[in-house]
């Protein structure tokens, strides 16, 4: 296996650059589907195309085993990198901040690596190369689509890169592991008018100003302090000069729970202090739910195997656990409900950088040393997980 990896490294490098320097928004990623579908075929691997720009491929042992799903997903950020690295983006206002580059091609490498051991290999293997996980969601088509089924898959993995822990160190958590997300759209409507009569109107400035306070009480004084939620207001739209009152004023946020029970109340409590605050001040509101990704559960059982095929991966140095549950959100948490999966952490943190840019930052950078312990790790739960 060691020798496999250490030839194949200098090509997942390339192609993690390659993909880097041509970032695609979700749903757009042709390019990079292009390179997937390419190199798998080249492998010998039985592709097909699910939602749009997803791509699978599927890789039959010689042996009956269990079906296992490996994922990885490939769009980009619309943000302008500012990293510095020889290999940017050259695509204005896209950005690889998130690591979706690395998650591809430690996929591919492990992918095309694992075609020429098929002789070794138990059950089926399917390699799910996922778009638009940063929105609007590309896991729930690919499901749609039939991706878990025919054959049955088994259990899911994935890898995400992480800053946080030091190159190739794999980190790992039992139950919940991400939160789920849900956006709305508050808009207050009241009446217009000139800044120097405010009683000849209604404000929807103030009166979102003291939304956006009373919203915060939620996680305070409505929900259990041992029951983790985020309502965050992002953004705030209203008037239009100095000397005119604002007629409407939007307010856009997202919701954060950890537990399902918890998630189903935030909405109505949202709309209970919108509609006392706007009926208070003789305003009204419109009130616009998007919900998304649930939260992802990782399965005790699987992680307890993947911590004990990864402490004996050579190339993994250390296998640590993940104290906590992340507010970030994942549509892996798809894949994970339809069967049991497993979200892995694998640092990507430089060498002497101890306050390293974070994902999602114009600044983000990762060492590709990681890239081997990666593959190396998906090899071995392809090969021990069957």
């Amino acid at each position: 296996m060691t020798a496999t990896i250490s030839s194949l490294g200098s090509q997942v490098v390339d192609w993690r650059r390659e993909i880097h320097r041509h970032p695609e928004l979700g749903f757009q990623e042709k390019r990079t589907s292009a390179l997937v579908e390419r190199e798998l075929r080249g492998a010998g691997i039985e592709t097909s195309r699910v939602a749009g720009t997803g791509v699978v491929g599927v890789l039959r042992g010689s042996r009956p085993g269990k079906t296992i799903a490996l994922r990885a997903d490939m769009d980009a950020l619309p943000l302008d990198e500012r990293s510095g690295e020889p290999f940017s983006s050259e695509v204005p206002g896209v950005m690889h901040a998130c690591g979706h580059d690395a998650h591809t091609a430690m996929l591919l490498g492990a992918a095309v690596s694992l075609a020429a051991e098929c002789d070794r290999l138990a059950g089926t293997l399917k390699f799910f190369f996922q778009p638009a996980e940063e929105g609007p969601g590309g896991a729930k088509p690919m499901i749609e689509a039939g991706v878990m089924r025919a054959p049955q898959v088994d259990a899911v993995a994935m890898i995400h890169v992480s800053p946080a822990y030091e190159a190739g160190v794999v980190a790992l958590r039992s139950g919940p592991m991400t939160a789920s997300c849900d956006d709305f759209d508050l808009e207050i409507q009241g009446r217009g008018g000139h800044g120097a009569y405010p009683h000849a109107g209604v404000d929807t400035i103030p009166i979102a100003a003291e939304i956006v306070g009373a919203l915060q009480r939620i996680a305070s004084r409505e929900i259990d302090p041992l029951a983790s939620v985020v309502v965050s207001i992002g953004t705030i739209q209203g008037g239009y000069r100095r000397n005119i009152t604002a007629d409407t004023t939007l307010l856009t946020g997202t919701i954060r729970c950890l537990d399902e029970s918890v998630r189903t109340k935030i909405p109505e409590r949202i709309e209970r202090i919108a509609a006392g605050i706007c009926r208070a001040h003789r305003a009204s509101y419109k009130f616009a739910l998007d919900p998304g990704y649930p939260s992802v559960y990782n399965d005790s059982a699987l992680v307890a195997d993947i911590e004990r095929i990864a402490r004996a991966t050579p190339q993994v140095p250390a296998v640590v656990a993940i104290p906590a549950p992340t507010m970030g959100a994942e549509d892996f948490a798809y894949f994970a409900r339809e069967a049991p999966g497993c979200y892995i952490r694998l640092g990507v943190g430089r060498p002497g950088h101890s306050d390293e840019p974070m994902l999602h930052s114009p600044e983000f950078k990762l060492d590709e040393a990681a890239l081997p312990s990666g593959v190396a790790l998906l090899r071995a739960l392809a090969h021990h997980l069957a």
